[in-house]
């Protein structure tokens, strides 16, 4: 009985996703996402790249080879089993060591392995073809967002981190869309996405400073682990602007679901709009660290500091879930050794659990200090000015 339950699990929970995914289609009219999931999506996603469409014939070409084969086989073996049953008065035939066989079954499974090994390796091997990329972009996977840095090409030196958009955040803690709400880009959009241009060639390299993840996005047609300690790569040339969406496709922890990956392809004269415009942002973040800041001002930043970096897993009211620690009350930002604090933001605690910060400006890091220190039921009126920060920075 165990068995049979088993057997019909997998099936009764196909259809049991599937009626569910019609029911909430129909409360919130949900409609195809453009460049991400479709609505009862069974195919792959819409190629935009060469390299995806190559991956679709070739998966389609697989499909159609492997059903005729099965086909065939089925065929032959169920009408000889009919044909010449038993009752039909036949007698199995009695011979062994047939040569003409052997080399029939030996042949004929080698020629359709080689034809379907040729494209494959085909699309395998550009796949890996890295070279002469127009722009280079590092993507590094964090509990739970991404991080992505700009090193070679148009835009090089722009770095920032890409986060769940925290409306999203909060709309999944409260159970989920809520009857009317636009769900189409549900737990995928973000607050910075990955901008690109079209036509050229991007590479990505991918590496983690936690745990492993993986960059995935369905319609480029590229999926490349992302692992501590090591630096893989992956490319791809979107043909057409829009934007696409992915995800972390790698069970990375226990908000794995809340890591999603935005990529906006612009044309060539509006990313470099966009480069000039991000590379202003970065100049004004470029803050004189002995400056002296006022108490007021600082907090106001640090509100946006946390909202952007720390509110994901601490929560807008500071109070933590789950594992997660609160912020309000801590003893460690109510601590009067401000010093703590700092080095809890610039070195990461609990084997991780707490990253480092240390991509933050000096400035943002004794912002968003500053305002966790007297915001809430902290109010300590300590001031934590950007030289405490860069005086502790190893």
């Amino acid at each position: 009985m165990k068995s049979i339950l088993n057997k019909l699990a997998t099936p009764l929970l196909a259809v049991g996703a599937w009626i569910s995914t019609a029911v909430l289609s129909l409360a919130h009219a949900v409609n195809d996402l453009p460049g991400g999931p479709a609505v009862n999506q069974l195919n792959l996603a819409p190629a935009v790249t060469k390299i995806a469409q190559e991956q679709q014939w070739l998966h389609w070409f697989m499909l159609i080879v492997c059903s005729v084969i099965f086909v065939a086989v089925f065929s032959v073996m169920f009408y000889s089993i009919w044909k010449h049953r038993k009752s039909q008065g036949y007698k199995a035939a009695t011979f062994h060591e047939s040569v003409t066989v052997e080399v029939i079954w030996t042949i004929v499974p080698f020629v359709i392995v080689i034809l379907m090994a040729l494209p494959a390796t085909k699309v395998v091997v550009a796949m890996k073809d890295t070279t002469n990329a127009d722009l280079t972009i590092k993507a590094t996977g964090m509990q739970w967002k991404w991080g992505y840095d700009y090193l070679k090409g148009e835009g090089e030196g722009i770095g920032f981190v890409s986060t769940l958009d925290s409306d999203q955040r909060a709309m999944s803690d409260a159970g989920g869309p809520q009857k009317g709400e636009s769900i189409d880009n549900y737990l995928l959009k973000v607050d910075n996405p990955l901008v690109v241009p079209v036509d050229k060639k991007v590479r990505i390299i991918t590496t983690a400073n936690d745990v492993i993840h993986a960059f995935m996005v369905p319609a480029f047609g590229i999926k490349q682990d992302a692992i501590p300690g090591f630096v893989r790569d992956t490319w791809f040339r979107a043909e057409k602007v829009g934007d696409y969406y992915g995800q972390c496709a790698e069970l990375c922890g226990k908000e794995h679901a809340y890591m999603p990956i935005h990529v906006k392809v612009l044309s060539a004269e509006d990313y470099s709009a966009w480069v000039a415009a991000e590379q202003k942002k970065m100049a004004a973040k470029l803050d004189d660290p002995s400056k002296v800041w006022t108490l007021d001002d600082i907090s106001k930043r640090g509100e946006k500091v946390y909202a952007q970096n720390c509110a994901a897993c601490h929560q807008a009211n500071g109070k933590g879930a789950g594992a997660i620690k609160a912020v309000d009350g801590s003893p460690v930002v109510l601590d009067a050794d401000k010093n703590k604090q700092i080095l809890v933001l610039l070195n990461g605690q609990n084997n991780g659990a707490m990253p480092a910060w240390k991509s933050l400006s000096d400035t943002d890091i004794a912002a968003v200090i500053t305002y966790t220190k007297n915001n809430w039921s902290n109010k300590t009126g300590q001031l934590v000015q950007p030289a405490d920060v860069l005086a502790l920075r190893k």
